[in-house]
């Protein structure tokens, strides 16, 4: 009786974490063909978003900024739900988003020369800033912005990571 008590608690604690810190899901679109969630960037320096997936639903975002990643997170045929970094999420018109290997710093954060924190600091990079996004390691993303190149923390860019997104 001991044993299958102590059975089911081990199944409960193990099956509870496996399902917490559990894989994301991706999707393939039978729209795209691509993976969902994904990002991608803003092809045009003014993209609406919009309430659904039509040009008669609302206008509830006007973006002016080229190159801004966005997390694809639904798609329709023609529309695709973005979610933006600041976490608002709208429909877009599948022409005005490409792909890209754009990020955008969240917080604050240092360039270094390398993928460690002891390696020397290139430059700082203030919230906002887009950079162009190398190949990416556990912690860290190789990044390049205006002459310099080097590596940010991960966790500091909207772009790296689709789960980062909570999905």
């Amino acid at each position: 009786m001991k044993w299958a008590t102590l059975l089911v608690t081990g199944i409960f604690l193990f099956g509870g974490c496996a399902a917490a810190e559990g894989p994301q899901v991706t999707r393939i679109s039978q729209f795209s063909g691509k993976a969902v969630p994904r990002f991608e960037v803003l092809k045009f320096a003014a993209v609406n978003g919009r309430k659904g997936p039509s040009r008669d639903q609302e206008i509830l975002w006007r973006y002016e900024r080229k190159g801004l990643p966005v997390l694809i997170i639904k798609e329709s045929r023609d529309w695709r739900r973005v979610r933006d970094p600041s976490g608002d999420e709208v429909w877009v018109h599948a022409r005005m988003l490409e792909a890209g290997t754009a990020a955008m710093v969240q917080s604050a954060t240092i360039i270094h020369e390398g993928a460690d924190a002891a390696s020397p600091e290139i430059a700082s990079l203030e919230s906002g800033v887009l950079v162009r996004l190398g190949e990416c390691e556990v912690k860290w993303c190789e990044v390049e912005v205006q002459n310099f190149h080097g590596w940010a923390l991960r966790e500091a860019l909207w772009g790296a990571d689709t789960g980062e997104a909570g999905l």
